[in-house]
Order: structure tokens, then sequence, then C-alpha cells
């Protein structure tokens, strides 16, 4: 029996539009002249890399969301300007990160050869093999070279997750988690929800505990932006945040700071765009965790239905390898 509260399903819906809705209205400041000069390069080509993550899962959940069409014009637009992919690569610290998101994400109304390109270069630089490569960014490069169709060396969904944080982090302080690498390898390997993580049940059980601690932790530091992306994984991981009790707690709380016009205006309480905040100011600070949590309440609110565990299927489970 569901132990969510009375309206959080409603909270949820409306957290849900007023974040995709805000991101719809203002991301295409990310492409403007404005934004052009206004903006440092690498936020925001990181940005528009993240608008392209959210279309593709805004489009597998509401697809139809005239909202929708509005963010993707904007994600086309940018993948079809000749200088965006030299923009990919001016911190040289993100580029091939940022290269290889940039052809697993790109928009199928962006007609351009630029990606192939791009994953042409990858392949005979060596990146899309297994070496060097920390576990997380090896687990990363090959989510987004599958995104992408590449042909590529990296290992098995299965073997990636062992050698990752996730897997080892059930005896660790939750002080020396980061939040980040937890929750994306819980993505990465579900595909954020829309397969099964193909783990063992000892192995999600143990995720979901350790998510589970990294969310009660997160909502008593008031990191917003954190707490989207926890409630996120515990949905990947088969649970129905709107029924445990840090998942609930992470929407209410969402749902309180979320502003009149649909922004959660800050990463965190310490981190919340002043009342006065110059209209630059307010959208740099309000994008991330408005982004998340779009994302995360997009895929909770319209994916499975009851919370139920995403199918096992050998089928299922193959294709998570």
């Amino acid at each position: 029996m569901s132990t969510r509260s009375v309206g959080l399903d409603e909270a949820v819906a409306r957290l849900s539009m007023g974040a995709r809705h805000w991101l719809a209205r203002q991301a295409g400041y990310l492409d403007s002249p404005a934004g052009h000069a206004e903006l440092p390069v690498t936020p925001r080509v990181k940005a528009l890399l993240q608008l392209a993550l959210l279309c593709r899962y805004w489009g597998k959940s509401v697809p139809a969301e005239a909202a929708l069409g509005r963010a993707t014009a904007i994600v086309e637009r940018a993948w079809q300007r000749p200088d965006f992919p030299h923009l990919l690569t001016l911190d040289h610290r993100y580029a091939r990160q940022f290269e290889l998101m940039y052809a697993g994400l790109a928009p199928a109304g962006a007609a351009t050869d630029a990606p192939g390109a791009v994953l042409a270069r990858l392949k005979g630089d060596g990146y899309l093999a297994a070496r060097r490569k920390a576990p997380y960014l090896h687990l990363e490069a090959r989510f987004y070279a599958d995104l992408a169709g590449a042909e590529h060396e990296f290992a098995p969904y299965e073997q990636l997750y062992a050698a990752s944080l996730p897997a080892r982090a059930a005896t660790l302080p939750v002080a020396d988690l980061d939040v980040c690498v937890v929750t994306h390898t819980v993505f990465y390997l579900s595909d954020f929800g829309f397969r099964d993580p193909g783990l063992t049940e000892g192995a999600r059980a143990q995720a979901l505990q350790v998510v589970e601690r990294l969310t009660h932790h997160c909502l008593g530091l008031g990191e917003w932006d954190l707490v989207g992306k926890l409630v996120l994984a515990q949905y990947c991981l088969g649970a129905d945040p709107l029924s445990t009790p840090s998942g609930a707690a992470g929407i209410r709380m969402l749902a309180e700071v979320q502003a009149p016009d649909g922004a959660i205006p800050g990463r965190s309480v310490v981190r919340r765009a002043p009342a006065d905040a110059p209209p630059v100011e307010y959208f740099r600070k309000s994008y991330q965790a408005t982004l998340v949590t779009a994302l995360a309440t997009l895929i909770v609110a319209n994916g499975r239905p009851g919370g139920h565990s995403p199918a096992g299927t050998p089928a299922v489970r193959e294709a998570a390898r």
C-alpha cells in the first residue's frame, strides 16, 4: 500500500510544470546575443548541453507539450551554430567530455554533420578506448558513446558499476561521498530511469540505502540541487520517491522554495539568489537547480505506474550491459 501523503502527487505535478515552463521561457538567453555577451563561455556551453539532456527525457515523458518544442528549438539552434563545436573545447579540463555529450545529445532537428566529425576525432584520439579513465569517467563516456551510437571499447556496465563509488559506499560516512558521482552513476546505469540498472537485488538495495542516507543528509543542509538529483536516483533504483520519507521530504522542500515564476532560486539555501538580484544573477543562480528539478519531477511523475521497479526481463537486463 502506498505511503504517499495526501496532495504529494499534486505538489510534484505543480513543481514540475513550474520548473520546465520557466526553463522554456528563460533558456533562450543562453544562445542569445545578450547571453553571449554576459555569460562565461564554458558555463554557457555546459548549460546548453544540460538543456539537451533535459529535452531528451522531456520528450520521453511529456512528448506533446508545447513548452518542450520551445526548449528543443533552443537546443537545435545551438547545435546548428558552426562555432559551437569549437566552444566545447575551450576549457581543456572538460573538452572531451563536452564533445562526447554533444555527439550523444544531438537533437534530431539539428541538420549538421558536426557530431559525426567530433566522434571520428574522439575515436582517432583514443578517447573511445578504456585506457586512462577513472571509473566514473569511464562509465560516463560509455553512456554518451552509446547514446551517440559510437563504436567503443568500454567495459560492460556491470563491470563499471563494480568499480564505482556507490558499489563501495555502504560503509563510508555520507560526508565523504560525492553526491554527483553517486547519482550520475545511477543515472547512467539506468538511462535516467528508462531501463533496468542491471543490478542484483542485493546491490540495488545497498545502493538505494546509500542514496537515501545522502538524501537525508542533503535535506538537513538545504542543498536543493543535490536533493533533486537524489530524488531521481531513488526512482532510478526502483523506489517510489514520493513514498520514501526522504524522497517525499525532498519534494516538499523543493515545492516550498519554488518561486512564483517556477524557478528554484539557487542551488541551496546558502546560495539562494537575493530578492533584489539583477536578472543575469538570478538566471545564473537559478538555472542548475531548476533544470535538475524539472528533470527529476518529469521522470518521477510520468514514469512507470505506481512506482514499481523497472521490468527485469532478460532482454531489458541485456540492454543494460
